[in-house]
């Protein structure tokens, strides 16, 4: 008990548990390790599981990474121990129960034999039972039938013991998609400058284009991540509407989120990464060489995309509806569809509400237009109509009785010049009028 704890030592510190804090901090910790691979997980509540593959070589080896990694936490104030293996099991058996092990491929089996049971990730009452029985090593338990582990321990006994010896295939999932193509620098000296930022984001850029040209692909979008002296981490990402390697143009679409990778106290490592990848053919800049470049709207569309969001930068494509509001959609800008087209002879509004407003209306008779009607709280006298424009209901798609209703548009002119979308809809002293778009 605590009391008893503090009757035993009067200096002890006390702080309350924060589950939520560990976990963040945990998460934080992950983060930070795909400093060292695209692939990194939490391994319950006080570990992060790294893939390796193919990454060792980059930092020197395996002991060289170990010790990477060991340096780097304990500068952050972390105590860290750190085990490979050609297993998610016995890493974790080795990173807590032997101190910076790396065990040889394939020796999993001789490595974890004399290795407690508890290194197998089991329940506090499977790791009883056990004791119980006299198996307190994992190698007691090789020989030992599988039937009557299972029945005396349960399945998950033969399950973690086969993950362990690589048997059964145990998968990680990393706390972010593991990315086609990376490309990364660390700096022997940490960065303290926005703009030394800048320019080895440039540089990263420059690299990444040049290995996707040479496989004929284009990115669509790009993150970029900085790894801070302190453990945390900065994050910023790029979207494009077509594929692009064009370095300058991503460069400055990174421009306006480089606040995002503020480098703190000093970054000691940054990673570019493609979040989607198309095929991007060689394109023709120019009719004849050292021409000028005809004008792209792309660029543009790119910039205003990453500046306002990409929900808020959008084209409008045909939809086969009679109903004004449903005769269009968004879309991104360039992928409009291609099989439909707008009709032909109509006259629509540049501003159509989503909902059509209630107004009050007087028409001398009722098929004409009104004479003047009122529109939030003023009133507007009409001096040119055109119309009707008849449209009917959908009968397949609207079911209530009030939506199966005939409408008749007018385009009308008050007199201060502003142009209206009317309709009309119902018949005799039971029709009502509403407002459903503004002409330019």
């Amino acid at each position: 008990m605590l009391a008893d704890a503090r009757a035993l030592a009067g200096d002890l510190a006390v702080t309350p548990f924060d589950p939520a804090a560990t976990a963040r901090t945990l998460d934080s910790i992950t983060q930070w390790c795909l400093r060292y691979t695209p692939a990194a997980a939490p391994a319950g509540e006080d570990g992060v599981f790294l893939d390796l593959t193919g990454c060792t070589p980059l930092f020197g080896g395996e002991p060289a990474l170990l010790a990477d990694i060991v340096a780097r936490l304990a500068r952050q104030g972390f105590e860290a121990r750190v085990a490979i293996a050609g297993t998610p099991g016995a890493a974790w058996a080795l990173a807590r129960f032997v101190l910076d092990t790396i065990a040889a491929p394939g020796m999993e089996r001789a490595t974890l034999a004399d290795l407690p049971v508890e290194a197998l990730r089991l329940l506090p009452e499977t790791i009883a039972t056990l004791r119980g029985l006299g198996l307190g090593t994992i190698g007691a338990l090789y020989d030992r039938s599988r039937a009557a582990l299972a029945r005396r321990c349960g399945a998950e006994l033969c399950r973690r013991l086969d993950q362990a010896l690589g048997r059964v295939f145990e998968p990680i999932s990393p706390v972010r998609e593991t990315p086609p193509w990376r490309e990364r620098r660390d700096f022997a000296e940490p960065l303290l400058q926005p703009q030394d930022v800048a320019i080895s984001l440039r540089r990263l850029i420059e690299s990444l284009c040049a290995r996707l040209a040479a496989e004929g692909l284009g990115a669509r979008g790009l993150e970029c991540l900085g790894f801070r002296t302190d453990g945390s981490t900065a994050r910023a990402g790029i979207g494009t509407s077509r594929p692009s390697r064009d370095p300058a143009h991503l460069a400055r679409l990174f421009a306006e989120k480089l606040s995002l990778l503020d480098p703190g106290d000093g970054m000691d490592g940054m990673v570019l990464s493609p979040t989607a990848l198309d095929p991007l053919a060689p394109k023709q800049a120019a009719l004849v060489r050292g021409g000028a470049p005809a004008g792209d709207i792309v660029a543009l569309l790119d910039r205003l995309a990453n500046r306002l969001g990409a929900t808020n930068v959008f084209a409008l494509a045909p939809v086969e509806s009679h109903r004004p509001e449903r005769a269009q959609r968004r879309v991104a800008p360039g992928s409009a569809a291609r099989n439909l087209r707008w009709p032909d002879g109509t006259c629509r509004p540049l501003r159509l509400f989503a909902d059509p407003e209630a107004i009050e209306a007087m028409a001398p008779a009722p098929e004409d237009a009104p004479l003047h009607f009122t529109w939030r709280r003023i009133r507007r006298r009409v001096r040119r109509a055109e119309g009707p424009e008849r449209i009917a209901a959908e009968w397949w798609r609207d079911a209530a009785p009030v939506a199966r209703e005939t409408r008749d548009y007018y385009r009308v002119e008050d007199e201060d010049g502003g142009r209206f979308w009317l309709y009309r809809q119902g018949a005799g002293e039971a029709a009502r009028w509403y407002l459903h778009g503004l002409f330019a």
